[in-house]
């Protein structure tokens, strides 16, 4: 099978290294990438959300499926475009994908499907603002309706920021807030059926013990230890398949990955949002523990054959995966920085690096070109080792003014 990757970040890199490893995966191109897909793939530059770029490039590959990564692409049509052209593709169309790019089309599939999510109301101004904050009360929830990167959801005690927060966006959504642990659950679609993959936790806020502005995420880890038992038939049979059949019924079927951020509760599960593609970073904690060849899958959705009974094959052990930020992330990261000590990072026993934001500088040596710039993964018998081995290699990177978490799994492994 020849596979086209679309998306240039971490979770692409992670994409790609799955694929590359999968046997029935005779081609492996990437576009844009970056200089690790480049390792293993051949890159191809162009703009992912241009539908007819696109559309010439995987025709004249010949490519038999191509993966979406980002959102943006998505929201673009570019599935749609694909399609049109009879060219298999894993990600949901642009009417599909309004289950990401619109907090209240989400929540409005949801109360149709009787999903259970948090109170909410949506908001185009200021006073009906006000009016909800007052409704649902501190911690204050306020959501931007559109795509924000991961970065357009304040929750916070402080009135004013959350209106602040309110007046930057067009429309927002305010909502209850939602005690108790986030999960991650992918889970992939035929548009008919779903099929779970491992459920993972990561770790939104910059800072240490979960402070500072939220990001697009600074970490992630796989298994749950603490994850109640039954957990994920739960979610497929209240959260996830609901949702998947009341899309089809709407005439929009779901192919790809539906991501469902959830809330563990004292009331029961509540679904925080969905994403409409991999999630990253838990992407590279999932994929590194997936032993089932992953282009099959992924084709079997594209082209509506995924088996709804098929038990997924998974890697014992566990895996933590570590964001090497820039300076300045998420507020104004610099570019530019040389990055050094990726060799011996990789050479750190269990432990590999994935390019989430790197180019090539002067001569061909890897500099930062983004906000979360590298992905360190380590992988273990259990969290602990994958843990050490994952801190270690970071500590062996370096990049002027960088940032990372240094408690990511840190609760689960001090677990009894």
């Amino acid at each position: 099978m020849r596979v086209l990757v679309l998306g240039s970040g971490g979770r692409e890199h992670a994409l790609a290294r799955a694929l590359h490893r999968d046997p029935s995966v005779t081609a492996l191109h990437c576009a844009p990438g970056n200089p690790g897909t480049a390792e293993i793939a051949d890159n191809h530059q162009l703009d992912p959300t241009n539908r007819t770029a696109v559309v010439e490039l995987a025709a004249r590959l010949r490519v038999g499926l191509v993966v979406i990564g980002p959102e943006a692409v998505l929201v673009a049509g570019v599935g749609d475009a694909l399609r049109k052209a009879g060219i298999p593709c894993f990600g949901p169309d642009r009417a599909a994908a309004r289950i990401e790019a619109s907090k209240a089309f989400a929540k409005e599939v949801m109360a149709a499907a009787g999903v259970p999510t948090a109170d909410s109301r949506v908001c185009e101004s200021s006073g009906q603002v006000e009016e909800a904050l007052d409704a649902f009360g501190p911690p204050y929830v306020v959501k931007d309706d559109g795509l924000a990167a991961g970065k357009g959801v304040v929750v916070t005690e402080s009135r004013d920021e959350a209106l602040r927060h309110a007046d930057a966006c067009d429309r927002v959504v305010v909502e209850e807030y939602l005690d108790g642990p986030e999960v991650s659950l992918f889970a992939l679609c035929d548009g008919q059926h779903a099929v779970p993959l491992l459920p993972a936790q990561d770790f939104k806020r910059a800072y240490d013990g979960d402070e500072g502005p939220n990001t697009g995420g600074m970490g992630a880890y796989t298994p749950l230890p603490w994850a109640p038992p039954g957990l994920v038939d739960e979610v497929m049979s209240t959260v996830v398949q609901p949702t998947v059949d009341e899309l089809r019924r709407r005439e929009t079927p779901y192919v790809g990955v539906l991501y469902a951020g959830l809330a563990l509760t004292s009331r029961g599960v509540r679904v925080v949002e969905f994403n409409a593609r991999f999630g990253d970073p838990e992407t590279q904690v999932v994929l590194d523990r997936l032993a089932t060849p992953v282009a099959t899958l992924l084709q079997a959705c594209a082209i509506g054959g995924l088996d709804p009974s098929l038990q997924l094959e998974w890697l014992p052990g566990a895996a933590v995966t570590v964001v090497v930020a820039a300076e300045g992330y998420p507020a104004a990261p610099a570019k530019g920085d040389e990055i050094t000590g990726l060799e011996e990072a990789a050479a750190v026993e269990g432990a590999y690096v994935l390019h989430a934001g790197t180019a090539l500088g002067g001569e061909g040596r890897p500099v930062a070109n983004g906000g979360r710039v590298l992905n360190v993964v380590g992988t273990g018998p259990g969290l602990a080792a994958a843990r050490a081995a994952a801190y270690e290699a970071a500590s062996k990177i370096g990049l002027r003014g960088s940032h990372h978490r240094t408690d990511i799994a840190l609760k689960a492994v001090s677990m009894p």
